[in-house]
């Protein structure tokens, strides 16, 4: 019988302690991964606080791991021993539903998140479907990968789905752990990039990250001077705006996709909406295509997320470095286990 060592939560906001559990036997399709490098993201914060009432203690939160292959179930394929790869949010879906057999598998109604209801990546070895078990080229840099597999997805793949082109102009509001890796994206797809932060002190850094312009996202006065400029607004931030003020930034036709989880509805009058033929949309976390498509970019692009690492015997304090909004901008824990 596997054992499997993590770092786990026993309850609602409580520190995580050492932990291990007996993984039984591995499934035809699993993929077992030992965990060299976990990100640690807002998503393993919520869970672990029980925020969305979907968590079961004790449970190892992470998943935005990198690691490599150490065992496979006998009906996996295209995958190897030895293999480098990266799990996501999710572990695994039915592979057999309309949204799995059109390559939509992050819309699976029985997707399984890494997280929900099985354990995650800050331990010694992690579990999921080969279908989620996306080989990382060599190229990539491989210490700061994890954050590309939950984050980065989420971010890149508004620029695929709505057939964003290099000729669009994309603002992304908020310049944060999603926010700058959408700027690295956007900039890199040739676009002309708007970052909106409330924050003037990060208007060098968004422009380091490959903004053109920055506007602050609390200025009525700066908003009104790019009305009716953008094809895309990525709303990163998971905070209530001046909804109004961000529909007239848009185009004609234009749309604001929310990737930030807000709390309270969002109030929208319809006629900004109807006078425009502007969109508000959302969308979670990609496919497995969709992982693939986005690492082969970044590696091709050369974009990597602003990582800080710690040892993962130091998971609480780099839990409480993210909580106090000191992190620039994903934090990585780095898999020591003896």
């Amino acid at each position: 019988m596997i054992k499997i060592h993590g770092w786990a939560t026993h309850g609602p906001k409580q520190k995580l302690k050492p932990f291990t559990y007996e993984a039984g036997p591995l499934g035809p399709e699993e993929v077992e991964v030992a965990v060299e490098y976990c990100g640690i993201c807002y998503s393993d914060i919520a869970m672990i606080n029980d925020e969305w009432g979907w968590s079961r203690y004790p449970f190892i939160p992470g998943h935005e791991v990198v690691g490599r292959i150490v065992a496979l179930g006998d009906h996996t394929k295209g995958l190897r021993i030895g293999q480098r790869v990266g799990i996501g949010w999710n572990a695994g879906s039915c592979m057999h539903c309309h949204e799995c057999m059109t390559g939509h598998n992050n819309l699976c109604l029985e997707v399984a998140p890494t997280i929900v209801g099985r354990h995650g990546g800050f331990a010694n070895r992690v579990r999921a479907h080969w279908a989620w078990t996306v080989p990382l080229p060599d190229i990539l840099d491989i210490s700061s990968a994890g954050p590309l597999l939950c984050g980065g997805v989420t971010v890149f793949s508004p620029l695929v789905t709505f057939g964003i082109k290099s000729t669009d102009h994309v603002g992304v509001l908020g310049v944060g752990g999603l926010g700058h890796m959408a700027l690295k994206f956007a900039r890199a797809w040739g676009c002309e990039v708007t970052a909106f932060t409330s924050h003037q002190s990060k208007a060098d850094e968004a422009r380091g990250f490959g903004a053109h312009h920055v506007v602050l996202s609390h200025n009525s006065e700066a908003l009104e001077t790019i009305s009716s400029s953008l094809d895309l607004l990525i709303m990163t931030a998971n905070v209530p705006q001046d909804w109004q003020a961000l529909l007239k930034t848009l185009k004609p036709r234009g749309r604001l996709h929310i990737l930030g989880v807000v709390t309270e509805p969002i109030p929208i009058i319809a006629i900004d909406l109807i006078l425009g033929h502007k969109c508000v949309s959302g969308s979670p976390v990609g496919s497995p295509t969709m992982i693939a498509t986005m690492i082969e970019f970044a590696a091709r692009a050369s974009i990597a997320p602003q990582v800080e690492h710690f040892p993962m015997s130091q998971v609480n304090q780099a839990l409480e470095h993210l909580r106090s909004g000191k992190a620039r901008y994903r934090v990585v824990l780095d898999a020591d286990f003896a």
